[in-house]
């Protein structure tokens, strides 16, 4: 049987547009819930490894996951519970444009550890277009920057979610490289996710239970939505495009949550917003068209180790 064509860039440019529109939405459903972070970040790790198991076990059927792809699995999936548990638990502590700002600082997360861990590092024009897409989405957060019960903490919350889900990014490329299905790999980082994060809420002295049934609808479509749809998208890209790209053009999830934000909670962005759109979008093209394109058919390097 002859091996399956890689997919065209058109068809992976549309997955990661589809990703990125769902995870804008996480932050909405977030505040729609109402329930502490930790809950939360517990609920929708539990339900999408639910909703994920029937593909996730064909997926490890298929596609086993084998030594040193289980250790990065295992990492990965520590790494993604970090992620959610200190991000949502941010915005608890800081404004929703402070914490969505500072974790999508991601791309320079991951051009900092692919070249600490591969010497490979990101060109000159890479680098102007991701410190313009930061830049653009430091702006749109500028005015909520000091917002929040303790700004500090969130914000300091905001960016650990920001470097775990780079280092999360990373592992799950390298995974899929060894021949581990994105089925296979989603699904078990999810689970993982889930057992780590199951814990903490009891740690921190609160209820798995008890909570309004619309927190739980919001929690479901937490994980159907933003995690489903849009991680397992972006874990779809990572896989056939450049890891630093994918992350810059997740950057566009502050201007699409804040656009969700003024359609469903009536949330009108100010000037600043508009001006860091403006700034971020113009820093993603630059990425885009800096960016070289994998050769098509052939299996892009390993982004850690050999």
């Amino acid at each position: 049987m002859a091996p399956m064509a890689p997919p065209g860039t058109t068809r992976v440019s549309l997955v990661l547009a589809a990703a990125v529109a769902a995870v804008s939405l996480a932050a909405i459903f977030i505040r729609l819930a109402a329930a502490p972070g930790i809950v939360v970040a517990v609920g929708r790790m539990v339900f999408a490894s639910v909703l994920m198991a029937p593909l996730t076990l064909r997926g490890l059927a298929r596609t086993p996951i084998r030594g040193r792809s289980r250790a990065f699995t295992l990492a990965a999936g520590v790494l993604l519970g970090v992620h959610f548990g200190a991000w949502i638990t941010s915005l608890s502590y800081t404004s929703v444009a402070a914490s969505v700002t500072l974790v999508n600082t991601v791309p320079l997360w991951v051009a900092l550890f692919a070249w600490l861990f591969t010497g490979k590092s990101p060109s000159f024009s890479v680098l102007i277009g991701v410190v313009m897409a930061v830049g653009g989405a430091a702006i749109i957060g500028f005015g909520g920057l000091g917002g929040g019960t303790a700004p500090l903490v969130g914000d300091g919350l905001a960016l650990l979610g920001a470097a775990a889900v780079a280092g999360y990014l990373l592992l799950g490329r390298q995974v899929q490289h060894s021949g581990v299905g994105l089925d296979a790999y989603a699904g078990a980082a999810y689970a993982l996710a889930a057992l780590f994060l199951a814990p903490f809420p009891a740690v921190f002295g609160f209820s798995y239970v008890g909570y309004g049934g619309m927190t739980f609808v919001w929690i479901l479509l937490l994980a159907l939505v933003p995690q489903l749809i849009g991680h397992n998208g972006i874990n779809y890209a990572v896989r056939h495009l450049d890891p630093t790209l994918v992350s810059t053009v997740i950057l566009l999830e502050p201007v699409g949550s804040t656009l969700l934000a003024f359609i469903i909670l009536g949330e009108v962005p100010t000037a600043l917003t508009l001006i860091g759109a403006a700034v971020l979008l113009a820093g993603v093209v630059f990425t885009v068209r800096s960016t070289e394109p994998s050769v098509p058919g052939t299996v892009p390097p390993e982004v850690l180790g050999d």
